[in-house]
């Protein structure tokens, strides 16, 4: 399901694609009336497809965009994909030396023994 957010965004890129389609229309309206030979219609009858197809593109892409957008926002967490180092590796690597982890977490609460 679409978040209002992309439906507005999707319109908005729908909107901007309709006033290139009209855009490439009246340019090719344009060209036809300054035109002396049929294969200079023929160009910018061309033209006109070749702009309506860009912004067809256009629109495709910024869809995808969209919903990358709205995808990345769902799935981003603060703390994947980034490698924060704590004091304890700092001091280690000024030492060369290889740190050693322990195997439970300096802050918080220490694992439970669920047999207690």
């Amino acid at each position: 399901m679409q978040s209002t957010k992309e439906k507005v965004k999707n319109m908005a890129s729908a909107a901007k694609e309709q006033v290139d389609v009209y855009k490439a229309k009246i340019d090719e309206k344009a060209e036809m009336a300054t035109a002396r030979t049929e294969e200079e219609r023929v160009i910018a009858h061309e033209h006109a497809k070749a702009n309506e197809a860009k912004a067809k593109m256009e629109l495709h892409e910024a869809k995808a965009r969209h919903a990358a957008e709205k995808l990345g926002t769902k799935q981003s967490h603060p703390l994947v994909g980034t490698h924060n180092q704590t004091q304890y590796e700092y001091q280690h690597e000024s030492l060369g030396v290889v740190p050693t982890y322990p195997s439970h977490p300096l802050e918080g609460n220490l694992p439970r023994n669920k047999h207690i």
